[in-house]
């Protein structure tokens, strides 16, 4: 078993720390993304998206796409259970996660993959639109700083991947300038919290 790692690109990172907060250690090998060995056709073999993470078990599966990788191993060891504890909390952590990526990091990928030249050649680039998310993503922190307000972590009041998605997200919006700002207390008092966790630095 193995995970086929980018250790600056942000999904990665999210399966990395969920890894981290159960104490599971896997080996990671990492992908040179820059050289776009990611889009090589033996690459694509394991994962035809041609994105990282990737889990390849010793059977030779390949598990794709952040979420997916992390629910095989809540299933292997349940404990912590960062997914949620019973039916009604697995569906408001499934909820607020989905949040955390449709408002939160899709729009800041895109600030950064719609106009980065990293991205110039591999993907299709409209800079208007990296400005338009960019402003869907600021709007976005405004309402999750609201949100925070009434509770501790994203979905209540134990930390969840929804946690992971919303940190990550936010922590990669630097690169592109979308950071908390000063009159945002809740939303810096929870990013003050879960990055101070050990899992963080993973």
């Amino acid at each position: 078993m193995k995970i086929y790692n980018s250790s600056t690109a942000p999904n990665p990172r999210r399966v990395r720390i969920f890894l981290a907060e159960k104490g599971i250690q896997v080996p990671y090998e990492e992908v040179d993304i820059v050289n776009a060995v990611n889009r090589s056709a033996e690459f694509r073999r394991k994962n035809p998206m041609a994105a990282v993470p990737v889990l390849e078990l010793d059977d030779g599966t390949c598990i794709a796409e952040s979420v997916a990788i992390c629910r095989y191993f809540e299933e292997i060891q349940p404990e912590p259970r960062l997914f949620g504890i019973d039916a009604k909390d697995r569906a408001l952590v499934e909820m607020w996660n989905r949040r955390m990526e449709f408002a939160v990091l899709i729009p800041i990928a895109d600030a950064f993959r719609q106009r980065h030249d990293f991205f110039k050649g591999r993907i299709r680039q409209v800079p208007e639109y990296a400005e338009a998310q960019r402003l869907n993503a600021e709007e976005s922190l405004q309402w999750l700083d609201s949100e925070l307000a009434s509770r501790r972590f994203i979905a209540g009041d134990r930390f969840t991947i929804a946690d992971i998605t919303a940190m990550v997200a936010i922590d990669f919006g630097r690169v592109s300038k979308i950071a908390i700002k000063p009159e945002q207390k809740h939303l810096a008092r929870w990013h003050g919290e879960v990055a101070s966790r050990p899992s963080a630095k993973a």
